[in-house]
């Protein structure tokens, strides 16, 4: 049955206004429950074959992923990181290169980039989707920049066209950063392989996760696949011949059978994710709240549900109070973190991008909420911005 769409369908649920709900933000609990028998299997299979790593398991999960995301190549890693270094690395990217990023991402998409000796150049957002501002990127393109990492935040797609059109121009590598969006669309195209190279994490949190690590770069490039193949096995061609130094990047073969089994529910996990977005937009657009924009040419897989409030730590806790749980997901933008301290940007250099680490705040988003549980958690937000609507601002 679809979710409600109007608000008088609370009126029918009374015990809501006085019955406590306790709602986690996430319940990866939930979908193992229903798995768990479909993924034991799998995982006994892969035993009797005492293929642990990389392995049958981990090659057909990269043909089937590589089909979903409309890629023509996969490479099963270990983690979403270990996607990105590997990407950059196949770009040439070395010590000396800029490469020009978001500031608000998770601090692996900085890291990766340090890893090679680069120095990452952090631009501001376009406040309305918190993803990467082309106009920016322009601005700080120079003669050392060798590539651009956009990141599809919170499984929304970046603008990609006129990043394309930038990196192109200036004979410069883009790179996206896609380790929340499995499965989005940009233009009614899979994200991922739409630049040089693309990376997912399969993190326990994410829309298509693991029992633990493991990552995958996509690409449709034969050059980046076969040098991350090789990258990702300690630098061989063949066994035990080393044509390049290398790193222990590969994939367990349990994580490929337990991606292999989630990857045919995922296509009905990401329609009843669109679907609570939807509920949740449509409530709370009625009462102001700030939300980001989505463009109805693409489509957002909705890793997380971001809205913007100030006072942000009173407004948590009075959801709390009433039993549903958020996350902050950053509450402290790249440039600003201790670790990049020494670039020398300092508060106040990326203010969107500041203002939205100050005032994001993350509502439950997983498969198996319940509609009674997405019910409860609109009206429990309408409740608080209609007693505090300074925080709404």
């Amino acid at each position: 049955m679809p979710l409600p769409v109007k608000l008088a369908r609370y009126e029918r649920i009374g015990a809501l206004t006085s019955t406590i709900m306790q709602v986690p933000q996430l319940d990866l609990k939930r979908q193992d429950r229903a798995l768990r028998e479909e993924i034991l299997d799998a995982l006994v299979r892969l035993s009797g074959q005492a293929a642990f790593i990389l392995g049958e398991a981990v090659e057909q999960f990269e043909r089937d992923f590589a089909a979903y995301v409309e890629a023509k190549h996969c490479v099963g890693v270990n983690s979403g990181t270990s996607a990105l270094h590997l990407a950059l690395l196949a770009a040439g990217v070395s010590p000396g290169d800029e490469v020009i990023t978001t500031a608000n991402t998770f601090i692996a998409t900085a890291e990766v980039i340090s890893y090679t000796g680069a120095t990452p150049v952090f631009v501001d957002i376009d406040a309305a989707t918190a993803n990467i501002d082309p106009v920016a990127v322009e601005r700080a393109i120079s003669p050392r920049t060798r590539a651009i990492i956009p990141v599809h935040l919170y499984g929304r797609p970046a603008d990609l066209d006129p990043l394309l059109e930038l990196a192109n121009r200036n004979g410069l590598a883009l790179i996206e950063d896609a380790c929340q969006a499995h499965g989005a669309r940009y233009r009614g195209r899979r994200v991922g392989a739409l630049g040089l190279a693309g990376a997912f994490s399969f993190y326990p949190t994410k829309n298509l996760s693991a029992w633990g690590e493991a990552g995958a770069l996509v690409t449709n490039d034969d050059r980046v696949a076969a040098l991350a193949r090789s990258l990702r096995t300690h630098g061989e061609r063949r066994r035990y011949f080393h044509d390049r130094v290398g790193y222990n990047y590969r994939m367990e073969g349990f994580q490929g059978a337990v991606l292999g089994t989630k990857l045919r529910h995922l296509p009905q996990w990401t329609a009843r994710r669109i679907e609570i977005a939807g509920f949740y937009r449509g409530k709370l657009e009625e009462v102001g709240v700030e939300m980001l924009a989505d463009d109805s040419r693409d489509e957002c897989v909705y890793h997380q549900f971001a809205v913007y409030v100030d006072d942000r730590d009173h407004v948590r806790s009075e959801l709390e109070s009433h039993g549903v749980a958020s996350a902050i997901y950053y509450p402290v933008a790249l440039h600003c973190q201790s670790a990049y301290a020494g670039l020398g940007y300092g508060r106040g250099s990326l203010p969107a991008a500041e203002r939205a680490c100050d005032r994001v705040l993350c509502l439950p988003m997983f498969p198996e909420l319940t509609d009674a549980e997405v019910e409860y958690i609109a009206h429990t937000f309408v409740t608080v911005a209609a007693r505090r609507p300074s925080a709404f601002l």
